[in-house]
């Protein structure tokens, strides 16, 4: 195994909030002549375009950007996939309710999460590489960007889309060496195994901030 470099608080926040809300956007909808590095370009660009310059302000009043979030987030997110995929093999036997509840769930600390990383992070660029690797299949791609701290550490976050009905769609992140989409599945079975397989337990706490400190930990690996 590779070694990973460890994440500062700080820029563990930042990557994991940039990285949650886009790969929250798993139904990204994109006009079919839009390539998926553009996709990419053109989520980061608007999501950080809505603080920019008003990072004080939001600091100040959260619920104003945490409404500004959850709007953005409401045209390009799939939840339901996203929470889907989450719960994994314990999706099929969740009650409706439960699943409905647990997506929701979710949503709702992805939009926490990213609105607190919003207003604490700080970074020098946030740059989509020019230089893709070419797509093995014509409906899968890889995209590649990185976060540059301000002391110039580069910070690698790749991402997976694929090719549904004529729309690239975020399937998938990969942060510093660390397979975000794997990391919540095995904690969300984790979860299910110490509260024994109780469904409405392991989403009462559910937290994002497991999810940072598993980052944390497997920064270190």
């Amino acid at each position: 195994m590779s070694q990973m470099t460890f994440l500062p608080v700080s820029f563990r926040r930042l990557l994991l909030g940039l990285s949650l809300v886009l790969f929250g956007l798993s139904s990204v909808s994109a006009a079919p002549e839009r390539s998926p590095d553009q996709v990419i370009r053109d989520s980061i660009d608007e999501l950080m375009s809505q603080i920019e310059g008003r990072k004080d302000y939001y600091a100040d009043n959260l619920d104003e950007l945490e409404a500004l979030v959850d709007e953005s987030l409401d045209d390009i997110a799939d939840f339901r996939y996203i929470g889907a995929s989450v719960m994994g093999r314990y999706f099929q036997n969740a009650s409706p309710q439960q699943r409905s509840r647990f997506v929701d769930t979710f949503r709702q600390t992805l939009i926490d999460t990213y609105t607190k990383g919003l207003v604490t992070f700080d970074y020098r660029e946030l740059r989509v590489l020019d230089s893709q690797r070419p797509p093995r299949h014509d409906d899968r791609a890889s995209v590649a960007m990185e976060v540059v701290a301000m002391d110039g550490t580069v910070y690698p976050v790749s991402y997976t889309l694929r090719l549904s009905d004529g729309e690239w769609k975020v399937v998938n992140v990969i942060v510093n060496g660390i397979n975000l989409g794997l990391t919540f599945r095995n904690q969300f079975d984790q979860a299910m195994r110490e509260q024994g397989r109780d469904y409405d337990a392991v989403i009462d706490n559910w937290s994002p901030e497991l999810a940072a400190e598993e980052l944390e930990e497997g920064g270190n690996a």
